[in-house]
């Protein structure tokens, strides 16, 4: 199999301008390059650029696949809405980590599989994963609980306790879907996770309730954000003040009780017993197309004993049309013929006419080879 690597880099806060697009050409001219993407394939050779740097630089999010099983993804925050300590309470190990830049938090997420798992190339991935920043954005923080998953399963120690366990942990949404599947987090560790994880419903907020709660917000702070919506410096204000209403704490949860061992272990107990239950269902599956193909067998030599003749008649027009096709046709019916004389006690008979069939066609080495890889032979 040949080399494939893949690297899509994705602007969401803020395109990029002429000078930013001219560094990233300078390093490389085969790349597809606009002003909020930058996608590339490489089947020999290495990208000349640092993915942290430019995450850091120029991009929110970053997808990266290569057919020897490593995979990495990367999201970039302001630091108003994720700050580095909430971040390093789910993200603080080789696998999954986080730092400050700026007035930003990125976080990279990476797995490794060497097992043979390739398929496809990488497009479409980033795409449906992109929304999570979003999620987390706005104060979810399924998408960190996540990514202390993906270590806890690679690399963390059995004695390692969890980090708060956000709610809604067993509904995922379809881009955290989407970041578990790529990652190869286990579903089964998920699951087990999620035990512990509180449904909380989206709560409604009335026009009233906000105008009441603007109202109260000082005159100069007022002002503040006005300018900074007129100045479009920050698209995030939006989430910045919804989180702000709802009083929302950073960190969300109660604190996490279980370790990295009682976690792993609930997970495989689960997978044994859904692997116990779905082979307990392929069984019973099994049985019931036998089941059914006995009853189905049934009908037909029933058939089959009350026109007898008919079938004799017809097996010799099968072999007389001297086709591969019609032979095997004409097995089977003997075969079915056989069972039948079974049936009425009269094995001796069938014996007998089949033994005059052989001999009328005894010319015949292909018909001869398929009676007696059939078991008919006299």
């Amino acid at each position: 199999m040949s080399e494939y690597q893949y690297y899509e880099f994705v602007a969401v806060d803020r395109p990029l301008d002429d000078r930013q697009l001219d560094e990233l050409r300078s390093l490389s001219t085969r790349a597809a390059i606009t002003r909020t993407s930058f996608i590339n394939e490489y089947h020999w050779g290495n990208f000349r650029g640092d993915p942290q740097v430019l995450m850091e630089r120029y991009f929110d999010a970053f997808l990266y696949l290569a057919n020897w099983g490593t995979r990495e993804v990367m999201i970039r925050l302001p630091a108003t809405l994720l700050t580095l300590e909430v971040a390093q309470q789910y993200l603080d190990g080789e696998t999954a980590t986080a730092w400050a830049t700026g007035e930003h938090v990125v976080l990279c997420l990476s797995s490794e599989d060497d097992g043979g798992d390739w398929e496809h190339g990488g497009e479409g991935w980033l795409a449906s994963i992109v929304p999570a920043r979003a999620e987390l954005a706005s104060g979810d923080l399924r998408c960190l609980y996540l990514a202390w998953l993906l270590s806890a399963q690679s690399e963390l120690g059995d004695d390692e306790v969890e980090p708060p366990v956000p709610p809604n942990l067993g509904t995922l949404s379809a881009p955290l879907r989407s970041l578990a599947d790529f990652l190869r987090i286990d579903d089964d560790l998920i699951a087990v996770a999620a035990e512990a994880s509180d449904h909380s419903p989206v709560v409604d907020c009335s026009d009233a309730d906000l105008t009441s709660w603007v109202e109260r917000l000082p005159v100069a702070e007022k002002n503040a954000l006005l300018l900074r919506v007129i100045r479009g410096e920050d698209r995030h204000l939006g989430v910045e003040l919804q989180r702000r209403f709802h009083g929302e704490a950073p960190a969300g949860s109660a604190a996490g009780e279980r370790t990295v061992g009682e976690l792993l272990s609930a997970a495989n107990a689960r997978r044994r017993a859904r692997e116990l239950r779905a082979d307990q269902e392929r069984a019973d599956q099994q049985a019931r197309r036998q089941q059914q193909a006995a009853i189905a067998r049934e009908k037909h030599l029933e058939s089959l004993a009350l026109q007898e003749e008919q079938a004799w008649r017809r097996v010799s027009t099968l072999i007389d049309a001297k086709k591969p096709r019609d032979y095997d046709i004409a097995v089977q019916l003997l075969q079915d013929l056989r069972a039948v004389g079974e049936r009425k006690g009269q094995s001796a008979a069938f014996v007998q006419r089949f033994a005059q069939l052989r001999v009328q066609h005894q010319r015949k080495p292909s018909l001869l080879q398929r009676l007696d890889r059939a078991g008919l032979a006299v």
